[in-house]
């Protein structure tokens, strides 16, 4: 469990290309990480 301040551990997702990204190629710059559900989904 994560709590306020604590760094988020590096993991990896598709971005809107499908191109993998990992929260780590983004070292040492500011990061806004936004989930939401795809188009046409039941998300």
């Amino acid at each position: 469990m994560l709590n306020v301040g604590d760094s988020a551990p590096d993991f990896e997702v598709q971005d809107h290309t499908g191109k993998t990204v990992t929260l780590s190629d983004f070292a040492g710059k500011r990061t806004l990480i936004w989930f939401y559900p795809r188009a046409s989904t039941g998300g």
